[in-house]
């Protein structure tokens, strides 16, 4: 028996969470069931990997477990970018091999497009907007940065505007940046809205429970799943828990939470938008990656993001948002000196699942055990096309992209502990005190 010793505990205060449209939580699940298929974890990976199965398997009942409720975990907790393109932040130029960022482009716009046709067959309320995104850089080091994906991009043969500081304010409002790149196939969205909208409109053959935590695990011909109210039997369990794959007892050592926070204002006024200027609605990702996103949405906040915590447990931590929310407040002044009297309305944590070497798991973990994990922070596009391909793969299916991730490495192994959270932690706080004025 495996017993799950770490389980999801976000903070309550997400902004996403609250501001999206209230639904009615599926009830938990009670009693003893029996299943073919069971995925545990309802976020985009899981949520697309129970509609594929479904879709592939149409006689058989798919049971989805979420330990909290939808939207609350951590797809509702990210900035609401739903990026195309490649970045190989090991690369010379972030793109890399050629063949390789093809293929990836190929796998993020295979979610971007499935996650765009459910959002208009369904009419789902997100805010999805295919607007692009800028990336921004106010250090020589950001610039520099910029100036190199620039030519990756020429060598992916992608479309992008480079843009001088002094136009940067008829796009974002801001003056703050020296330089910034344009690259418009990425698509917008509210998060926690979306994953919202994706559960509630699944297939009739996919039974969701939500606020079903699973204490405990027993692997064999089939596999046990037991609750506090209950247990499952699975024929197949496919696991889409990010790096709570590791209290599943597998990829142990290989992935790591790390927390990233975020802080969304109360809506502009009028007088306060004429102010700001810019474009009514936008996206700025920073050229460090220990820099800071930001968002105007459609409703007219303003969202920062930056900041990081390395959580083992992959549980929040009260501690980070009381010391971050400071940090949010300086760098939002730096940025929209023109809007003095605007506070935020909600302060967040959200767990990444990350890898040393920036590889994913996908595939077969034990007999009977198959999983999507490890998103490195592309969880909107990457988990929902990994979902989608892992269904697709369990039902005999054979194509580029799934060879592809078949054959792709994974996760690499972490040091020891404490090694690697004494690593990690020094590595945060240097990154973040390199950033500068990126930060």
């Amino acid at each position: 028996m495996t017993r799950i010793t770490s389980l999801p505990a976000d903070d309550a205060s997400c902004g996403w969470f609250h501001l999206s449209k209230p639904r009615q939580p599926r009830p938990a699940h009670s009693g003893q069931s029996k299943a073919r298929w069971v995925v545990v974890g309802a976020g985009f990976t899981g949520l697309a990997a129970a509609r594929q199965l479904a879709a592939n398997f149409p006689d058989d009942q798919i049971v989805l477990i979420e330990a909290q409720q939808v939207g609350f975990g951590t797809s509702g907790r990210n900035a609401g970018f739903a990026i195309d393109l490649p970045h190989d932040i090991g690369a010379e130029d972030y793109i890399g091999d050629i063949g390789i960022a093809k293929t990836v482009l190929k796998l993020n716009l295979g979610g971007q497009s499935y996650l765009k046709a459910l959002v208009e067959r369904y009419a789902i309320d997100c805010q999805f907007k295919h607007c692009g995104k800028y990336q921004a850089a106010v250090e020589d080091r950001g610039i520099a940065v910029l100036e190199a994906y620039r030519r990756g991009l020429d060598k992916l043969d992608q479309p992008y505007q480079m843009i001088d500081g002094r136009d940067l304010p008829e796009h974002i409002g801001t003056d703050f940046y020296r330089k910034g790149l344009f690259t418009p196939g990425t698509a917008l969205i509210q998060p926690a809205a979306l994953v919202k909208g994706l559960a509630d409109n699944l297939p009739s053959n996919v039974a969701l429970y939500e606020n079903t935590p699973i204490l405990d695990v027993e692997y064999g011909d089939k596999v046990l799943l037991r609750h506090a109210n209950g247990s499952i039997i699975a024929d197949n369990l496919v696991l889409t828990t990010n790096a709570f794959g590791m209290s599943f007892g597998f990829l142990k050592g290989r992935m790591l939470p790390v927390f990233t926070y975020a802080s969304i204002t109360r809506p502009l006024s009028e007088d306060e938008q004429a102010r700001l200027g810019g474009k009514p609605y936008w996206g700025v990702i920073p050229a460090d990656p220990f820099g800071t996103t930001l968002r105007r949405t459609v409703d007219n906040r303003l969202l920062i993001r930056n900041s990081f915590s390395y959580n083992p447990d992959g549980r929040s931590n009260g501690k980070y948002l009381q010391r971050f929310v400071e940090r949010h407040r300086a760098s939002f002044a730096r940025r929209f000196p023109m809007l003095p009297e605007v506070d935020f309305d909600y302060t967040w944590g959200g767990a990444l699942a990350l890898s040393r070497n920036h590889m994913g798991f996908f595939g077969k973990l034990a007999p009977n055990v198959f999983a999507a994990l490890c998103c490195n922070g592309l969880g909107v596009t990457r988990g929902t096309v990994t979902g989608k391909l892992l269904a697709d793969w369990l039902a005999g299916q054979s194509n580029e992209l799934i060879d592809f991730l078949l054959n792709a490495p994974g996760p690499s192994a972490n040091p020891p502990q404490p090694l690697v959270s004494l690593g990690l932690n020094l590595n945060l706080m240097w990154g973040q005190y390199r950033a500068g004025k990126e930060s």
